[in-house]
């Protein structure tokens, strides 16, 4: 039986991916839950990797994962030096995107994605010229401390949503005022469903996870929770999701497909909040 996570936060309406068939999907493979509780798969093929057919698109050619003259963009400090002359906050349209850690795999793949679809991407990172030089202008790259209000506050200029595909952001953030929706990627099943030493390898991402979930829900942002089972290094689009119960201690997702998820989730805001499952068949 496919059915969402139960919970008491979770929104009453059915989930779909916005200007997609339930049943007719290019790609990648999708597995829905319906009224009557059946799983319906919907599968194709795909030529070329995800992130492949991104990279590919988005440089006009063949892979390089540079972006020519980018470092120039920035001045030898490393400054940012639109950061002396923001706007008034009143005036600063809220269409943007902020994606966190965006210096992880899954991270990065996230922002191919929106570039993609023409987003207004805005990143945290740790290393803001090697993001520059990786993205170029397709992204706004900030460093700093998230837990600073000041630079927090800077952070979400001009941001509607938030994508987190990392645990920690928002244990450490403080006013998230502004924001629309939320997106968190957890793996909160996989760490309490560790054991041995890595139980207690994992006991501090676990501990963040769930204070990122429940900040989350008591924050009063309408959010999207999608708990995932391990994350692989795998093409994505080769399997069908299963949004059964139980199917994150069981099984595993590609982190191709769980950044896909969390893009496509941008297109459907809960009134309240909307928590569930997804692996791959």
């Amino acid at each position: 039986m496919a059915t969402a996570l139960p919970s008491t936060t979770i929104c009453q309406t059915s989930f779909s991916f916005p200007s997609q068939n339930p049943c007719k999907v290019k790609s990648p493979s999708l597995i829905f839950p319906t009224k009557s509780h059946d799983l319906i798969r919907c599968s194709a093929k795909k030529k070329i990797s995800f992130v492949d057919r991104i990279l590919d698109y988005i440089e006009g050619g063949p892979k390089l994962r540079k972006w020519y003259g980018a470092p120039d963009l920035l001045p030898k400090d490393g400054s940012d030096a639109e950061d002396e002359d923001e706007l008034p906050e009143e005036s600063e349209v809220r269409d943007a995107v902020l994606v966190t850690d965006g210096d992880s795999e899954i991270g990065q793949m996230i922002i191919l994605s929106l570039i993609v679809k023409k987003a207004r991407v805005k990143a945290l990172v740790k290393d803001k010229r090697a993001a520059m030089e990786a993205f170029g202008t397709y992204v706004e790259s900030m460093a700093g401390d998230a837990s600073s209000q000041p630079f927090l506050k800077k952070a979400l200029r001009g941001v509607r949503a938030i994508i987190c595909p990392n645990e920690g952001f928002l244990s450490d953030a403080g006013n998230l005022q502004g924001v629309k929706h939320v997106i968190l990627l957890s793996q909160l099943s996989v760490y309490r469903g560790s054991g041995g030493i890595q139980s207690l390898m994992k006991n501090n991402a676990k501990k963040l996870a769930e204070q990122d979930e429940s900040r989350l829900v008591a924050s009063g942002i309408p959010y999207t929770i999608v708990r995932v089972g391990m994350l692989q290094n795998t093409p994505g689009g080769t399997q069908g999701f299963s949004f059964e119960k139980g199917s994150t201690e069981k099984g595993s997702l590609s982190k191709e497909d769980a950044a896909f998820i969390c893009v496509e989730a941008l297109g459907v805001i809960p009134p309240v909040g909307f928590t569930f499952e997804v692996g791959e068949i």
